[in-house]
């Protein structure tokens, strides 16, 4: 059975379960946002502002807005002919009811939140997917070091051989986490390198395993390949692998970001997106847009360089980050 994966709380949770780390996590998560907050926000307040009557013009100019915060234009349009018909239904005539319509709506489209899944036997594997640039060994190393500091022993498999500065980055990581890392050298088949590395977890009774992969020319077919090769590798290698596939994507690339998305999910189906650098961005809306086109849940979020800044996603705290104002007192969030 895995020893003690998550102290604290939920064994699915990659944080403690602490009051006072909450309410931090959420100033923080708050401040990440101010980019997209201050240009988002900041408009539809204009918009909203009482006494404006709620009309077609209104709503076509909101739509501009959440198209600008690169929610996208598919996610927009649905979520404002939800915003239409729920007017409609109460009746409502002031703008200044709107804000919080809309924030209703946003809270549907992201549907519930969806932790890690790590159930079944030992060791529990994750397949990390992305291009390159987009944080995906930060956030490995931001993993294993979490997973290692709740009492684990993590083990990360180097699968992209095709750079050699990837592996010499992870090998840096593991040793700041006190992972273990397997790697085959430069030019090493990826996928015989990962069914090694599953053999050796099994056999070191390793608690969690992580595989990074290699993520440049995201077009290209042959890569592709090798990424579905490497997920029935690991399938075969132990049952019910990989138990995860996150795809790392960068906040600030936007509706690129779902392109990528798109082809890497047919590569190996996602069951989860890890969005970074959202304190980089005013274009923080692709998190909505990506549960909504993608239909994979966002299960972390990146806010920062510090270790605690890669985060388990919670919908309710994002909607309330997005929309608080830097002078509105939060007294209900954190509970």
């Amino acid at each position: 059975m895995l020893r003690n994966l998550f102290k604290g709380g939920d064994k699915n949770s990659i944080e403690p379960e602490n009051e006072k780390n909450k309410e931090s996590w959420f100033n923080r998560l708050k401040s990440g946002l101010a980019k997209t907050r201050n240009s988002f926000i900041s408009q539809l307040s204009g918009l909203l502002r009482v006494g404006r009557k709620i009309d077609e013009e209104l709503m076509e100019e909101i739509e501009e807005i959440l198209i600008q915060a690169d929610v996208g234009v598919d996610t927009t349009l649905t979520l404002m002919d939800n915003v239409r018909e729920t007017v409609k239904e109460k009746a409502l005539g002031d703008s200044s009811e709107l804000e919080t319509v809309i924030k209703d709506e946003v809270m549907k489209l992201l549907g519930e939140d969806v932790p890690l899944n790590l159930n079944g036997e030992p060791p529990y594997t994750i397949l990390v997917l992305g291009v390159n640039g987009a944080g995906k060994t930060t956030t490995i190393g931001k993993l294993a070091s979490r997973f290692h500091a709740n009492g684990n022993r993590v083990l990360v498999a180097a699968g992209d051989t095709f750079r050699a500065a990837a592996e010499d980055q992870l090998a840096i990581w593991c040793e700041r986490a006190g992972a273990e890392l397997i790697r085959g050298g430069e030019k090493a088949d990826p996928a015989s390198v990962v069914f090694d590395a599953v053999h050796a977890a099994k056999t070191r009774n390793v608690d969690v395993m992580i595989v990074d992969t290699a993520g440049r020319l995201h077009t290209k077919k042959p890569l592709m390949d090798e990424l579905s090769k490497i997920g029935r590798v690991m399938g075969q290698a132990h049952n019910g692998a990989p138990h995860e596939v996150l795809l790392v994507i960068d906040g600030t690339v936007g509706q690129n970001a779902l392109m990528q998305a798109k082809i890497f999910n047919e590569a190996v189906p996602i069951t989860g997106v890890v969005v970074t650098k959202l304190d980089g961005t005013a274009k923080g809306g692709i998190v909505i847009a990506v549960k909504s086109e993608l239909g994979a849940p966002v299960k972390l979020i990146g806010i920062g360089e510090k270790l605690d800044d890669l985060r388990d996603f919670t919908g309710e705290d994002f909607v309330e980050a997005l929309f608080t104002t830097e002078d509105t007192v939060d007294t209900t969030q954190s509970s």
